[in-house]
């Protein structure tokens, strides 16, 4: 991985579930050495998450785990017991990544005025749900409660029914990709400097940094911008519709006279219709777009509105999404091969880099896979050490 953006800098990754394996897992895939530091006997949380193959539950077949940990070395070790040899990895890490409760690693004498000491030049990202203080400081959290109270629920759903969270774990990748940037700008200081520094990550704000307009528009007009289902509140139209087999998104694009004339719809020209200010109307625009969206199948359409310049676009399920002609040229899915969970298929690259590009070098790793390498080899530790840990559950 010599050839890689990140080749050379050393993670410590203390995290589980979703938001810091995130960030970990993006500092890997561009070439970081990355250990993932885990309990000794059940892991990361995320093991026993699923999707599972066969839908058989199994720690190493998580399909979340797998997904959010490719690239990265494993070994275990407890924390409270193993202080003194996380401390000696300290010495030689460039970043440790952590989304315990906030304070859980100070007290464990792990808390990054301790680190520092041990290692000034050291990065120490921490990602929670609240950030590392406030009033809500140390309240539990979880993705619905980062969405519901970072205001992206507020905005999300019809108007007049209850808000939606969106689907998956938005709030964790999100603060996941805050952290591995704010990593990656606390390199580029440290470098420059010589200088460390603790990174805190608010999965709160980074959801309410994310709102678009909604916050500006409060700002300049005292408007609460509402929950407007599938529309964008101030273009007309910008919303999912139906067609004869399926979803089309539909964006009218800059010219109004060819979107009228694309659809056959003279109706269209209406000066009320025709004015910027139509999204007031636009109940009355999707009805007069409706029977012809319900005459033609979602791939003519998306086709031919593209000839014509304007931007439709497919609403595509995961399925067709796996199977899109655009995924396929570029590559975007990859097969992994894991040794128990098998040869599946995976994301690939988030963005491309021409001269260090992204690349899987190994899985995901089994619990405690590279204790060997790590103790042995990193630490100089010896095998009777080693036993002597292992019996007493350290690692």
């Amino acid at each position: 991985m010599s050839d890689q953006a990140l080749s050379g800098i050393l993670v410590l990754d203390l995290s589980e579930n979703i938001s810091g394996p995130y960030c970990t897992k993006l500092l890997a895939d561009y070439g970081a050495e990355v250990i993932k530091i885990e309990r000794p006997g059940g892991g990361d949380i995320g093991r026993s998450i699923g999707p599972f193959p066969q839908d058989e539950p199994h720690q190493e077949r998580s399909g979340l785990f797998l997904l959010l940990n490719t690239n990265k070395k494993g070994i275990t070790l407890d924390l409270e017991r193993g202080t003194h040899i996380f401390k000696r990895l300290v010495k030689e890490a460039d970043v440790v990544v952590e989304n315990f409760a906030p304070g859980a690693m100070s007290d464990m004498g792990l808390g990054y005025q301790a680190l520092a000491e041990i290692n000034p030049s050291l990065i120490m990202t921490s990602i929670s749900y609240f950030g590392q203080w406030g009033p809500y400081r140390d309240y539990r959290g979880a993705d619905i409660v980062a969405q519901a109270m970072g205001g992206l629920m507020g905005l999300t759903g019809e108007a007049e029914r209850e808000p939606l969270k969106l689907p998956g774990s938005q709030a964790e990748f999100q603060g996941g990709l805050n952290g591995a940037v704010a990593t990656l700008c606390a390199l580029y200081f440290r470098d420059q400097t010589g200088q460390g520094q603790h990174i805190d990550i608010s999965l709160q704000e980074a959801v309410a940094s994310i709102l678009e307009s909604a916050v500006s528009i409060y700002s300049y007009s005292d408007l609460i911008r509402g929950r407007t289902g599938p529309r964008n509140p101030l273009q007309c139209p910008s919303t999912a519709m139906r067609c004869r087999d399926g979803w089309v998104h539909v964006q009218a694009g800059a010219n109004w006279d060819h979107f009228a004339t694309f659809l056959h719809t003279p109706q269209l020209m209406e000066p009320r219709l025709a004015s910027i200010l139509r999204y007031h109307y636009a109940d009355e625009v999707e009805r007069l777009i409706q029977p012809w969206l319900e005459g033609h199948e979602v791939e003519e359409i998306f086709s031919s509105a593209q000839e014509w310049r304007i931007p439709f676009a497919k609403v595509l399920d995961i399925d067709e999404l796996m199977e899109d002609p655009q995924y396929e040229s570029r590559g975007f899915f990859v097969e992994i091969e894991h040794p128990l969970a098998g040869r599946l298929p995976y994301p690939g690259a988030p963005f491309r880099m021409s001269q260090t590009p992204w690349q899987v070098v190994r899985p995901a790793p089994l619990l405690g896979e590279h204790n060997d390498e790590v103790y042995l080899g990193r630490l100089g530790l010896s095998k009777e050490e080693m036993a002597r840990l292992r019996e007493g559950g350290v690692i």
